[in-house]
């Protein structure tokens, strides 16, 4: 198995779209999500289990579309155990059921789609998540039977990467969490957490949700976008936008920014172009140094990331993962790129390429093997160019655990076996829980003892054992209190314990993960776990 990234979109039954409907909101009659996915409902899965049925009514559901339904419906007769046939049926659909809370048109100009998606309950958009949630669907859009123009699928993510465009140039670029679209009519959500944040450059709350700076939301505009293109090929989208090449011109430009040194050649302390303080009683909610973050050496080549993509702040401010993610989309865009604006395309090209060699030469650190006598090398999470490296990871993607997912290398990479190794260890990983309710890597955001379910999916999708495969869909499996979703975390020896039972993002790489087994592994899902 080498790059893993869209091979799952392949071998789909074809399906129409011949309808589909978008609601700004559900009726008032329907429950709120929130309190409905607490509770179990009938009719339960067979399985030994008993796993709820999480759907909300179709009435209630922010989108809905017939090759979905269709899709699910196939999937039946795929997936032979009971438990794991409606653990997929409720996380598949959910950001269609639940997240997509509004979709229109600009004020301005009537041919430019939007789309406002939200991560669970709160109504703010991550550039991140939003990314992630929507990349869960490319195998809608790869089995398209009708123009992607047409197609409203393929709506919704034209509307993401309008929207995301737009908060790009009209916001903060700084920033990875927005307001709804003033169209939308949804009145801005309330941060209590940042009500005193001191964030440079300053940003307006009416537009922005939160502001901390994250290497990772702007790889993810770049990566909706790629994502988008490789399953339609739809470059008319792109050359007929007038936002869209000056957002990533405005992502270059703060990725060139954040390259800068703490300190400049002759010693002098350098202004950053990116400060944040918060008052907190957690650590990993605010900077490090008055809101600039730990030190950072010169000519590394590597692009600081303030936060992670947990939303937790930075040790090492070059943070590897997101490093990798970045310079894979910047790559990615070229070809899209190359039919706006010529030679743009070659610079970001020469771009992508210098970052790998950075990563390469700074993001790699030595380790003692298991024997005690010789030395390997792994990726670290972060480094800060000194010389000082955090060997772990997290499970937020991207992680490194993640790299072959977003195909920045495969999983035969031999640095990479060696990381992935570690980082599924409790011995090499600071933050892999292991427990007999589920054993994966979680991080300081909820902090020791929970485990976090994507990584568990993440571990699926980047393994060839079946066998590792088995158990880890087993634990994911008893993993849900019985609620049938994806929860944020999980404590690994308790599993009544839990946090966010409401994370779409979760829910939809589950999924996303039944369609690689699909592809790659079918007579796994023809197995019973009970």
């Amino acid at each position: 198995m080498k790059h893993l990234h869209l091979l799952f979109i392949a071998l789909l039954p074809t399906m129409g779209h011949s309808s589909s409907k978008s609601t700004s909101a559900p009726p008032p009659s329907c429950p709120d999500y929130s309190e409905y996915s607490r509770v179990k409902h009938e009719p339960f899965s067979s399985g030994k289990f008993a796993l709820s049925y999480a759907r909300p009514p179709p009435e209630c559901r922010t989108f809905t579309s017939p090759a979905l339904e269709s899709l699910l419906d196939s999937m039946q007769s795929e997936i032979s155990d009971p438990d794991l046939y409606r653990l997929f049926l409720n996380s598949y659909p959910n950001t269609l059921d639940t997240a997509i809370r509004w979709q229109g048109n600009s004020s301005t100009n009537p041919e430019e789609e939007l789309t406002f998606i939200i991560t669970g309950d709160i109504d703010a958009m991550w550039l991140r998540d939003s990314s992630n949630q929507l990349q869960s669907y490319l195998p809608l859009l790869n089995q398209l039977s009708e123009d992607p123009k047409t197609d409203p699928i393929s709506s919704l993510f034209r509307g993401a990467i309008n929207l995301q465009a737009r908060y790009l140039l009209t916001s903060n670029p700084y920033c990875n969490s927005f307001q709804p679209p003033s169209e939308s009519g949804i009145p801005p959500a309330k941060n209590g957490a940042a009500v005193n944040d001191q964030v440079f450059p300053p940003y307006d709350p009416s537009a922005v949700f939160e502001c901390k700076y994250e290497l990772d939301s702007l790889a993810a505009f770049l990566s909706l976008s790629v994502n988008y293109y490789e399953a339609t090929h739809d470059i008319s989208f792109f050359t007929q936008s007038k936002t869209w090449l000056a957002a990533v011109k405005v992502t270059l430009n703060v990725a060139e920014e954040m390259k800068q040194p703490t300190y400049s050649p002759d010693g002098k302390v350098l202004e950053t172009k990116y400060r944040f303080t918060r008052e907190t009683r957690r650590g990993t909610e605010t900077l490090f140094n008055d809101g600039n973050g730990n030190p950072v050496a010169r000519n590394t080549g590597l692009i600081r990331s303030a936060f992670r993509p947990s939303d937790d702040a930075t040790v090492y401010q070059f943070l590897i993962p997101a490093n990798m993610m970045f310079s894979r989309y910047l790559g990615g865009v070229v070809p899209i790129v190359n039919e706006i604006e010529k030679g743009f395309g070659e610079e970001l090209m020469k771009r992508a390429s210098e970052l790998r060699v950075a990563i390469e030469r700074f993001g790699k650190v030595p380790v003692m093997a298991e024997n005690g006598t010789t030395t390997e090398m792994i990726y670290a999470y972060e480094v800060d160019g000194f010389g000082s490296a955090n060997a772990m990871d997290d499970a937020n993607l991207p992680s490194l655990l993640s790299a072959p997912l977003f195909g920045f290398l495969g999983t035969e990479d031999e640095t990479y076996m060696t990381t992935r190794q570690r980082i599924l260890s409790s011995e090499g990983n600071g933050y892999f829980m292991k427990g007999p309710v589920l054993s994966s890597v979680g991080g300081p955001h909820v902090g020791p003892g929970w485990a976090w379910p994507m990584a568990s999916i993440v571990r699926i999708m980047t393994s060839e054992d079946d066998e590792e495969i088995r158990v880890t869909l087993k634990e994911l499996l008893g993993s849900t209190d019985g609620l049938g979703l994806m929860h944020e975390a999980v404590n690994s020896f308790d599993g009544i314990k839990w946090t966010r039972q409401w994370f779409s993002w979760a829910n939809g790489l589950f999924g996303q993960m039944i369609m690689d087994l699909r592809y790659r592994k079918p007579h796994i899902l023809k197995e019973s776990f009970q």
